[in-house]
């Protein structure tokens, strides 16, 4: 009888012993995953800080504009093949009220960028030409190229850090 209860007694030791350790099994997973979780969380916000530490805002000034109306068409492109094929990254149309218009960019990505813009007087959505594939309408390009033709990429690009203000004169 006596050892039936000793051998009852290792088997309640031993099913205790199993048991606190699958509790301290359990809590370690727990605070594994809490401390995960927490460490994901801190790295998500460093992340989000940092994303928007290197968030820039653009200002376009777009000027002599001499015939007021329609809207100013603006392409952002943030690359040369980009450019090449006309495929912005970021767009605008905006009225055209007075003879300079500013367009805003906020939370761009630092960077080189290049624009090209018209100002469409008529609404069409295009830019008109004339039977010899000369603009009608009037048209400009960051760093003020192209006053013969569409200037290189890397005669229009320009750098974006923190906040950034570019000229553009009309043509």
């Amino acid at each position: 009888m006596q050892l039936h209860r000793q051998i009852h007694m290792q088997l309640k030791i031993k099913g205790n012993i199993i048991m606190l350790t699958t509790m301290i099994k359990k809590t370690s997973t727990f605070i594994a995953t809490t401390a995960l979780l927490s460490g994901i969380a801190s790295l998500s916000t460093v992340l989000l800080m940092s994303s928007h530490a290197n968030a820039a805002e653009l200002i376009v000034n777009v000027n002599k504009i001499n015939t007021i109306k329609g809207h100013i068409m603006l392409g952002l492109y943030a690359d040369e093949a980009s450019y090449k094929q006309g495929t912005p990254v970021h767009s605008a149309r905006v009225k055209v009220s007075k003879n300079q218009t500013k367009i805003t960019f906020a939370e761009l990505p630092e960077g080189e960028y290049a624009i090209k813009l018209f100002q469409d007087e008529n609404d069409n959505n295009k830019m008109d030409m004339n039977m010899m594939g000369i603009p009608k309408e009037s048209y400009g390009f960051s760093n003020n190229g192209g006053r013969f033709g569409q200037p290189k990429y890397k005669e229009a690009k320009f750098s974006v850090k923190d906040n950034t203000s570019i000229e553009i004169n009309l043509f």
